[in-house]
């Protein structure tokens, strides 16, 4: 495989450019990211139809990665219960060496190959589940082991990575691939290649959700009403569905708990 990833930064002596030059060059890569992306629409599409089959028959959805790659999963799956109104064990981050390295790296964490299996079966993971591999370079053992693991026990398993034909992808029933090219600051992949895979994870759990019956119209009809803004948020839209003042509106929320739920009994 070319680990493009890895590959020397087209902008030499950046140590001497001005912060603006710095912040145009940034920019400028990072607009190439979502082209990158648009190429592997078509991996993403089998990716998100394989797991949304797999949830409507009680499966669930993990992730696992290391350093950036791991945060990210970590991210995606914490906000899918407070956007969606899911189970916390719906969506289910694991990142190598445990909730530390999500603040601090943990040393070696990433190259042992058995660990991710280990923590997977923490959460009695079976084959109704689906288990995604995140990792820029597509080669973390990490990543690795965990995958070719849970494919002999009849998970299915995708991965999202920016290196193509790496080992991850090889272990992997649906690969996402997406090559972004080298970085600003060579091999510095939590710059595109984290932009890359967090536009690939917003993509394919809002499609599922939404594929799960969690969205109503473009609304987020199941979120949970953390705060006041979430609260206000709920109201509008079941002022605008009811087509009854605020404070009614709010009060029906409030009764039951979501916009979904207060909708349907303000339809009765």
């Amino acid at each position: 495989m070319i680990r493009v990833t890895e590959q020397e930064s087209t902008y030499h002596h950046i140590d001497q450019m001005s912060v603006l030059e710095i912040l145009q060059g940034i920019n400028k890569e990072d607009q190439t990211v979502p082209l990158a992306v648009e190429k592997a629409i078509p991996q993403l599409e089998k990716l998100a139809v394989a797991v949304t089959e797999r949830m409507k028959t009680g499966g669930r959805l993990f992730y696992i990665g290391a350093g950036t790659s791991g945060r990210l999963g970590v991210v995606d799956a914490s906000e899918c219960p407070p956007t969606f109104g899911v189970p916390f064990d719906w969506v289910v981050g694991i990142i190598a060496g445990g909730d530390t390295a999500i603040r601090r790296a943990v040393e070696n964490a990433e190259d042992d190959a058995e660990q991710a299996w280990i923590d997977l079966q923490k959460y009695e993971i079976n084959e109704k589940d689906s288990l995604i591999g995140l990792a820029a370079s597509g080669t973390t053992p990490y990543v690795v082991g965990g995958l070719n693991t849970a494919r002999q026990h009849g998970v299915l398993t995708g991965c999202i990575v920016c290196n193509a034909g790496g080992p991850i992808a090889a272990e992997s029933d649906f690969p996402v691939e997406i090559v972004v090219g080298p970085e600003f600051l060579t091999g510095s992949t939590r710059m595109k290649s984290g932009t890359a895979q967090k536009l690939a994870l917003n993509m394919l759990s809002t499609t599922v959700m939404i594929k799960l019956g969690r969205v109503k119209g473009n609304k987020m009809v199941d979120m949970q009403l953390t705060n006041h803004k979430l609260v206000d948020r709920g109201t509008q839209m079941v002022m605008k569905e009811l087509n009854i003042d605020y404070a009614k509106a709010e009060d029906l929320l409030l009764r039951y708990g979501s916009v979904r739920k207060a909708v349907e009994a303000g339809s009765k």
